[in-house]
């Protein structure tokens, strides 16, 4: 009895979590382990890695269960290219912003409006409000909560 992939949506996520797990893995590898008291370098990509295993094969294993959408099929046509270019270059030049101490709020704010444009119907209030947001608590959380030692802006110290 041949299996019968019901859910290609499904398939596919599973197959790029569990890939995405085992190269956390293998890239953590060298890395100290330590323990959960103690942890070591290579503590959170190895048990994030088998995390996203478990989550892979457990999604994988219900795209053969679940009814999804029947217009769907195995090809990988129809996925969106854009999403895949604008958000590796948005992260791209917000590490080139922080490395070139522009500051670390307007480099988190060209991420995010970088991250909105991935999408093609960009909803400009949302974003903008969603970057304030997102910014201001970026900043309680790291610089003022753990004291992390990020330039704010270019002109400050």
């Amino acid at each position: 009895m041949p299996l019968k992939i019901r859910n290609p949506q499904d398939f596919w996520c599973g197959i790029f979590f569990t890939a995405l797990g085992m190269l956390a893995m293998y890239l953590s590898r060298d890395y100290p382990m330590g323990d959960a008291l103690q942890p070591g370098p290579g503590y959170f990509p190895t048990w994030l890695g088998g995390i996203m295993i478990g989550f892979g094969v457990i999604i994988g294993a219900l795209s053969f269960k679940l009814q999804g959408d029947p217009e769907q099929n195995l090809t990988l046509s129809g996925w969106g290219l854009r999403p895949w270019l604008v958000l590796p270059l948005a992260l791209t030049i917000y590490a080139l912003l922080m490395e070139a101490e522009f500051g670390f709020v307007p480099s988190l704010l060209v991420l995010i409006v970088g991250c909105a444009l991935a999408h093609k119907d960009v909803r400009w209030v949302e974003t903008a409000v969603l970057s304030v947001f997102v910014t201001a608590a970026a900043v309680a959380i790291f610089v003022y909560g753990l004291g992390m030692p990020y330039r704010l802006f270019w002109w400050s110290n």
